[in-house]
């Protein structure tokens, strides 16, 4: 049966958030049900309901951050029984058959993975919402297992900054001798120097502002470089493997392409859109540098980031929220008045909300 269901949504690009019900499908026989205990706040939020990227629809429920517990499942599913803590990140399906799917690559997959929200559900066409809600449901093979000793608060983000940075990190080779720098210090950037130092590598923070040192070196940064001081920048040319830049606008990538090795990559995980001001090819070719991109992980990745992360006792940074602050939360965001996630506690929205009772198929 379907369900009702209270969450949060936008319903044009210049609307608040506010209280919105609306009705989840019936479940199918390989759903998972979840109740959402935590909800990450992730910019993909903010800027799909605004529209910034120009293929919102609405109404938006945003959030693809999500912790909860398993409330029900369907026949088909072997994966997750009831009372289960389990995730659900960016994604809640893909065609499951072009080759990047078959190769556990469902974020690149070819005829487009579905988003946990402002998707649409290949099976009956219907617009997906996300996390800012009380529950939520998906296939078994897009539920993520939570492992014992994880930090629920901690864990939601890793669900997308944890897995966006853990991927390319990966891909890479990253390990024990790798000189790894980090562009950028939020969401992005503080997990990158997480899992960078715990995979091994010797880690760099590009900044451009002194005060966030001390910061950086908690979070697992052996070295601090001001990136607009030239002879600071001089004395790293030349020395990085992969360059994991965050920075979530247009900005100057030139000054990092020199601090390089050769056949050395900066990839982009943050910024979506045009490269401002134009790359200047020389040092590229000049050293077979690579400029590249990253899109989160696939399901099968995911699982092994938080693996990894409960074994080395990795969370995010967090504040949490009630939903009710969830504006204020955004303005907020905006400012990098946050360090370094938010995460909304769903228990505020469900506290004087009654939960119908879920049957899965």
């Amino acid at each position: 049966m379907t369900m009702k269901v209270l969450g949060y949504a936008a319903q044009s690009p210049e609307a608040p958030l506010a209280p919105f019900e609306f009705t989840r499908r019936a479940p199918r026989p390989d759903d998972v049900v979840l109740e959402i205990l935590y909800c990450g706040v992730c910019h993909s939020d903010l800027h799909q309901a605004r529209d910034d990227w120009g293929f919102s629809q609405y109404p938006i429920v945003p959030g693809h951050e999500i912790i909860g517990r398993v409330t029900a499942v369907g026949s088909n599913v072997k994966k997750f029984k009831p009372g289960d803590l389990a995730g659900i990140g960016c994604m809640v399906d893909s065609c499951r058959s072009c080759p990047p799917c078959r190769e556990g690559l469902e974020q690149y997959c070819l005829e487009g993975c579905i988003q946990t929200y402002n998707g649409i559900d290949r099976h009956d066409g219907e617009l997906t919402f996300g996390g800012y809600s009380q529950i939520i449901l998906a296939s078994q093979d897009f539920v993520l297992r939570i492992p014992e000793g994880l930090d629920l608060k901690g864990a939601a983000p890793l669900l997308c900054a944890g897995i966006t940075t853990w991927s390319p990190l990966r891909h890479w080779n990253v390990g024990k001798g790798s000189r790894v720098a980090v562009v950028g210090l939020g969401g992005l950037g503080h997990m990158a120097l997480k899992l960078a130092h715990a995979l091994g590598a010797e880690v760099t923070l590009f900044t451009r502002s002194p005060g966030k040192e001390k910061d950086a070196r908690r979070l697992g940064a052996h070295h601090v470089v001001i990136s607009e001081d030239a002879s600071q920048m001089q004395q790293v040319a030349g020395h990085f493997d992969l360059i994991i830049d965050t920075v979530p606008y247009a900005h100057d990538i030139n000054p990092y392409l020199s601090t390089l090795k050769i056949d050395g990559t900066l990839v982009f995980v943050g910024l979506l859109g045009e490269v401002q001001p134009a790359v200047n090819t020389v040092p590229m070719i000049m050293g077979r540098r690579s400029v590249a991109g990253s899109c989160i992980g696939g399901i099968a990745e995911t699982q092994e980031m938080l693996d990894f992360c409960a074994k080395h006792n990795i969370a995010a940074d967090v504040e949490v929220i009630n939903i009710q602050e969830i504006n204020e939360a955004w303005e907020r965001m905006l400012k990098s008045d946050v360090k370094y996630r938010f995460v909304i506690d769903m228990a505020s929205l469900q506290q004087g909300a009654r939960l119908e009772p879920v049957t899965a198929a």
